[in-house]
């Protein structure tokens, strides 16, 4: 992506603050995006709000510096879930004992070619103008990252309760 302080694009994957939060154990964790699925993000704030502790949210929201029309910036959303680029997760530490699987995976595997999501938006647009060999680099970066992030969240998913940090008074 460019902006005005990356000018040459980012080279560096980006962080993780899910992941990051997930692995303290008592901390509810969704990342939601509501173009792409109004239900999850609803049924996130509620476990959110009714989680005895502390709970994060990290929605995906569009904004004017996308360089998106903003009429379209839901549909960009829905595009950001289905290329990957914007898993839809929810961690709850309740339901360990509830389920016994604790992290959600809520999107589907991804359907859209990552420069399918990006394409859209002038952020991405702007390098490939201005320099289309780096581009093309950091868009195979981008892709990658994304399938690793999707590979890991799918194992996640697939995980039991006892093999997640443990959250306090929650065991």
């Amino acid at each position: 992506a460019v902006a005005k302080f990356a000018a040459g694009g980012k080279p560096i994957g980006k962080k993780d603050v899910a992941q990051q939060a997930i692995a303290y154990g008592n901390v509810y964790v969704a990342r939601v995006a509501f173009g792409a699925n109004p239900q999850q993000t609803l049924q996130a704030f509620r476990e959110a709000e009714a989680y005895p502790g502390p709970s994060l949210i990290i929605a995906y929201s569009h904004c004017i510096a996308h360089g998106i029309n903003m009429e379209h910036g839901l549909h960009q959303q829905k595009r950001a879930v289905d290329s990957g680029h914007w898993p839809l997760i929810r961690y709850n530490p309740l339901a360990r004992e509830a389920s016994g699987v604790p992290f959600t995976l809520d999107s589907l595997r991804p359907t859209l070619p990552l420069m399918e999501y990006r394409k859209h938006e002038g952020r991405f647009r702007m390098l490939s103008r201005s320099q289309p060999e780096e581009a093309d680099r950091l868009n195979a970066i981008a892709e990658q990252a994304a399938r690793l992030r999707w590979d890991v969240y799918e194992k996640m998913a697939a995980r039991k309760a006892e093999e997640f940090p443990g959250a306090a008074g929650v065991d």
